[in-house]
């Protein structure tokens, strides 16, 4: 059972990056899931998060900015983030569950982290 983050990288300010994570080893279809980050020296925050379903929440922060969307035919949880900001500089996990995502899940599967650094 794992979930392997890619995509992350280091652009400039207003540039876009798309993250995926894949699933293997577990039912994603059936999974809600989600996005996080943490920056250094800040606490892990809520990103966004999607539905088994495909209902969407976005963090304040990146609303308007940033796409959740999923793949099940290929287990594949994407994240589209168009107009980064220095603030978005963070290492991203993607998470899976059966049970909902919120701001201070605990258990589910976990990616690993993909870096994402932003500068202007």
């Amino acid at each position: 059972v794992q979930l392997v983050g890619s995509g992350g990288g280091s652009v400039q300010t207003g540039d876009s990056l798309r993250l995926s994570c894949a699933a293997s080893g577990l039912s994603f279809s059936t999974s809600h899931a989600g996005w996080f980050r943490q920056a250094p020296g800040k606490e892990r925050e809520i990103v966004a998060t999607i539905t088994r379903v495909g209902d969407k929440y976005y963090a304040d922060s990146v609303k308007g900015r940033f796409t959740i969307s999923r793949d099940n035919a290929k287990n594949t949880l994407l994240l589209q983030m168009n107009s980064l900001k220095d603030d978005d500089t963070a290492v991203y996990y993607c998470v899976a569950s059966q049970s909902f995502i919120t701001a201070r899940m605990i258990g589910g599967t976990w990616g690993l982290g993909t870096q994402v650094t932003v500068s202007s």
